[in-house]
């Protein structure tokens, strides 16, 4: 079913190259007239009533014009005096001027609004902006916690923050409100009080790098091992390149906001931390061998073979991906006739969402990305990937199935999109900004244009120029004499009063041809291996063949048994599958073994090392205080430990929702041989703990105050380096 699916939309991948009125795909069509004053928009679901929007353009098109008209009546039907959630105020309206998220999403979410702000939405209604992003921030309720106006991390895994830490993306949106006193005044707040805080509880001093969940894609089976679905400590010991991304662009905010103020040693703090945020990243995400950021790896170093298109994106657009890095990344991320996959390789055992989709936002971030490698290619590929699929489905919807650009497809249990909404917020803001930026070229109020020559029949048709009507200013686009090029960029631009004429030349872009030839899905994960002790060595089985990890380091190849030698260190063994492809799976559980000492009883806790070197700690516990899919009660605490005279060593540990007994994150420490080390357990900081989530009414941490707490079990620790003591 799925070869024959890939083999009708490569027939039909070629459509008409005017796209005018009209375009055809897999067999489905639509068809744009104008109507009065507005559009009317035929398809195979019906028809649609068109309004004109108050932000028009003037193309050859009328489909091109109807669906910039049509995304801003979304955009105006989500626009509401009020919101509502089943998980806040048991349903009830919330008072608030605000951007609710789609037709199934009444509520306001921190990565959906500021992504679409980002996306644009800054440019239509400011007012409506500042209000939604003003209900991101909160003050904090509990008497002992650390005060400050924080972004919150909505619900989610494991009970929230800092198992996701992606709220930092509210920084990408603010920065198009700056300006106002009062909004100027919250957002240094608000950026200096969050990067402290997720400084102290997510930063790994080790990798460089923030901990946490990738952003958006946080339906952990569809993304991660399937075996995280009961067990979310993998993800929160992991580093995602999106959100890594995102706090490196946070840095850089808050050291220009110090430079502004003339606070240059704050300013000199956090660009460092950016530049040194910026070398992490390219050395830890980067993979060689494939040419291609990878979207996650392991709490251990451990690369994975997953790759998601936003991250990517993100890490282009930002600059945070060094240039030849960026060209040879878009390159081979790989492309579908409808579209790019939001994440690659696809898993065969999970339903179509984020797994086997297109998600229009992220096509715009990869336009976006696009524009920045001057790729007219990979541009014209997600302009009409937003195009087609707003049309044939008569709304921007949240998502669609990758192969057919469907909004459902029948595949037995493996069926979806499983959820999709008409007019997401998200994907409305990725159409506007492909119009405003991505066609007409306004980045902020520069105008810079790149738009492949390939589009100029559907755009221009027999005209020699296009233009955009916006309230405070109108752009025309002039097409040169001759097109003898494959990417129009500005030659010259004029300004008379709002008018702003652009004459366009022509330039030979090095294009980079579309992946096309990528396999859709990654190999099977494999189980944990088993390990059984042999004399001085570990025997390991496995139950086919794979690649071993030792580590998170490659070790080499099993296949049946292997056996390595012991050692008293900790020693943590992981195998992924072989495609035929060479792609390799998502890694199986770790198993982990090492001369450990279990401390049990009352705090404080002691213990003597038995050799000098660090050790890791950790925590059996278990919490179940909501769903491990939910809440805001993840437990987080700060494990103190000192040794012998030394410092005052402090290690934030992470105890997620859980089922039953499991283990927490982990942390380091030092420690020299003979050293009597003290443990002791204090109080960290959790969602709950935020004013805003008193109108929390879908699990505890909610209206009943807040909720911090697991029942905790032994404190484990195991040598991970050891140094011989000293005579």
């Amino acid at each position: 079913m799925l070869s024959f699916l890939l083999m009708t939309a490569m027939a039909a991948a070629q459509p008409d190259p005017d796209w005018h009125e009209r375009l055809d795909w897999n067999g489905r069509q639509a068809q744009m007239d104008v109507e009065g004053s507005g559009y009317l928009l035929r398809n195979s679901g019906g028809e649609r009533s068109i309004p004109m929007g108050s932000f028009r353009t003037d193309t050859a098109s009328p489909l091109f014009d109807g669906l910039f008209a049509m995304a801003q009546d979304d955009l105006h039907k989500n626009s509401v005096a009020a919101i509502s959630d089943a998980s806040f105020d048991h349903n009830q309206p919330i008072p608030c001027a605000c951007f609710e998220t789609g037709d199934k999403w009444h509520y306001v979410w921190t990565r959906d609004l500021s992504y679409a702000v980002d996306l644009g939405l800054w440019r239509f209604d400011p007012a409506r902006v500042d209000v939604s992003l003003r209900f991101k921030l909160s003050d904090v309720r509990e008497p002992s916690a650390q005060a400050g106006l924080y972004v919150m991390q909505d619900t989610g895994s494991g009970g929230s923050w800092p198992i996701s830490t992606d709220r930092v993306v509210w920084f990408l949106a603010a920065r198009h409100q700056m300006g106002s006193h009062d909004f100027d005044n919250d957002l240094r707040r608000a950026l200096q009080d969050t990067l402290a805080q997720d400084r102290k509880y997510a930063f790994d001093n080790d990798m460089g790098l923030y901990r946490g969940e990738t952003s958006f894609l946080d339906w952990r089976e569809q993304t991660y091992p399937a075996w995280t679905a009961n067990n979310v400590r993998f993800i929160a010991q992991s580093f995602a390149l999106s959100t890594n991304v995102l706090h490196y662009l946070a840095l850089q905010q808050a050291g220009l906001l110090a430079a502004v103020r003339h606070d240059d040693g704050a300013a000199a703090h956090f660009i460092q931390q950016a530049d040194d945020l910026k070398q992490a990243i390219n050395a830890h995400f980067w993979r060689p061998d494939r040419k291609l950021y990878m979207s996650y790896i392991g709490g251990d170093g451990q690369p994975i073979e997953a790759y998601d298109l936003l991250g990517l994106s993100l890490a282009i657009t930002s600059g945070v991906a060094y240039t030849d890095y960026a060209r040879q990344a878009l390159a081979n991320y790989p492309s579908w006739p409808a579209g790019s996959p939001v994440i690659w390789p696809e898993r065969a055992d999970q339903a179509i969402y984020h797994n086997r989709a297109i998600w229009p936002f992220v096509s715009a971030y990869a336009l976006r990305a696009a524009r920045v490698v001057n790729d007219p290619v990979r541009i014209e590929h997600e302009l009409r990937s937003l195009m087609r699929g707003a049309a044939l489905a008569g709304s921007n919807m949240e998502n669609f199935e990758l192969t057919t650009q469907a909004v459902h497809v029948e595949d037995g249990k493996l069926s979806g999109p499983v959820v999709n909404s008409q007019r997401q917020l998200w994907s409305i803001a990725g159409y506007l900004d492909m119009v405003i930026e991505g066609v007409f070229g306004l980045e902020g109020d520069r105008i810079e244009p790149k738009l492949p020559v390939s589009l100029v029949p559907m755009l221009f048709g027999q005209r020699s120029s296009i233009g955009l009507q916006l309230p405070d200013r109108n752009i025309t686009l002039r097409l040169p004499a001759k097109l003898d090029g494959n990417l129009l960029v500005a030659d010259r631009i004029t300004r008379s009063g709002k008018q702003i004429d652009v004459q366009l030349k022509a330039i030979a872009a090095d294009a980079l041809p579309l992946r096309t030839d990528a396999l859709l899905y990654a190999p099977p994960t494999p189980d944990a291996p088993t390990l059984e002790a042999r004399g001085s060595n570990w025997q390991l089985r496995s139950s086919g063949k794979g690649v071993l990890y030792l580590n998170g380091k490659k070790f080499g190849a099993i296949d049946g048994t292997l056996d390595i030698a012991r050692t008293s260190t900790q020693q943590c063994f992981a195998i992924t599958r072989v495609g035929d492809d060479g792609i390799e799976s998502l890694p199986s559980p770790s198993v982990c073994k090492g001369d450990d000492a279990v401390l049990r009883g009352a705090w404080p806790r002691q213990w003597k090392a038995p050799s000098s070197g660090r050790f890791q700690v950790m925590l059996t516990y278990s919490n179940n205080h909501g769903p491990i899919s939910s809440g805001v009660t993840a437990a987080v605490k700060r494990l103190q430990v000192r040794c012998g005279n030394g410092d005052m060593q402090e290690i934030p540990i992470v105890l997620p929702h859980s089922v039953g007994e499991q283990h927490s994150t982990t942390g380091l420490f030092n420690a020299s041989a003979g050293d009597s080390c003290r443990f002791t357990l204090a109080q960290g900081f959790n969602m709950s703990y935020l004013t805003h989530f008193a109108h929390f009414t879908g699990g505890q941490g909610g209206i009943d105050g807040p909720v911090n707490e697991a029942a905790i079990g032994a404190l484990s620790l195991v040598p991970v380096t050891t140094k011989s003591a000293q005579p």
